[in-house]
């Protein structure tokens, strides 16, 4: 039902934050919230999870994150609360990596994550995260200094067009081949390439 919610940090404690907004005070379950600043006023991407004796919201700093959540909930044996405890090792790229490659013993590391719900996850996820692989490596989506813009703009028109970010990345060693273009010349240089 939320997107995200943006507010003032008002509380901090050990599993959860409090976000101010126009008054009202939202308590959102967060993997680890001490990475969130106390009085910052910012967006959190949440997910509302109703049960039959609770409300919650799920908290995350980036959509990536977000992301990577509910295709956790999807797997046979994750729960909103494991799911968390997941996402509370900041290296999600790793994780992307252990699902992709097979990595039991990586996955069995978690709270709560035996080897049968870590094959689960992998038997679940294994090729379903090609395009979240890349989404949280590259999670800036503005040119860093030195960077054609132009290009980047390009590669988000393509991917907004419905291609896979793994299909973008690979025409992009193509394009940066490219200098001086318009984003509408990189889009379609890049619609030529991709068929």
């Amino acid at each position: 039902m939320y997107e995200y919610l943006k507010g003032t940090i008002t509380a901090i404690l050990p599993s959860y934050i409090v976000i101010d907004i126009q008054g009202i005070g939202y308590r959102v379950l967060v993997a680890n919230p001490y990475t969130f600043s106390l009085n910052d006023t910012m967006t959190v991407y949440v997910e509302q999870i109703i049960r039959d004796n609770e409300q919650a919201l799920y908290g995350f700093s980036n959509k990536e994150d977000k992301d990577l959540f509910q295709k956790l909930l999807n797997v046979s044996g994750i729960g909103p609360k494991s799911a968390l405890a997941i996402l509370a090792n900041s290296d999600h790229t790793g994780l992307i990596n252990a699902i992709m490659q097979n990595d039991i013993s990586f996955l069995t590391k978690f709270p709560g994550i035996g080897k049968k719900t870590a094959q689960q996850i992998v038997l679940d996820l294994q090729n379903k995260l090609a395009d979240l692989t890349l989404s949280v490596e590259h999670n800036d989506p503005l040119p860093a200094d030195g960077e054609n813009s132009a290009l980047v703009d390009a590669l988000l028109a393509l991917e907004a067009l419905g291609y896979a970010k793994k299909d973008t990345k690979r025409v992009e060693k193509e394009l940066t081949k490219q200098t001086n273009l318009s984003t509408a010349e990189y889009v379609s240089a890049g619609l030529k390439l991709l068929q």
